[in-house]
């Protein structure tokens, strides 16, 4: 895939020096838990995404817009988590694998 249908594009450099090749391998952005949450939500299902290090409030809400619009669901950041309407769990991993991250299927 190339970088100009990449909406991750930017995200993906990892905070390469100037000058640095892409081509070279990089570290993962680090692991990120996947789960689907039922309890508590008056019976309706909800994919959540957990436990990011090292990334901000900004990057978050950009991950969990592209999300939703992949999904085609609504979705919010909230107390660090991204939750994104439905069991949409597979279409998740993807995203977050295209951003650089490291996803894990935890729990339910």
């Amino acid at each position: 895939m190339n970088d100009f249908n990449n909406p991750f594009a930017d995200l993906n450099s990892g905070g390469l020096p100037p000058g640095s090749s892409k081509d070279t391998p990089r570290k993962s952005r680090g692991r990120v838990d996947i789960i689907r949450v039922k309890a508590g939500r008056g019976g309706k299902t909800v994919t959540v995404v957990q436990n990011f290090v090292g990334i901000g409030l900004p990057e978050k809400e950009k991950l969990a817009k592209e999300m939703q619009k992949t999904c085609g669901v609504g979705g919010t950041v909230k107390e660090g988590r991204i939750e994104i309407q439905g069991d949409k769990r597979e279409e998740v991993a993807r995203i977050l694998t295209m951003a650089g991250f490291t996803p894990v299927f935890a729990g339910g």
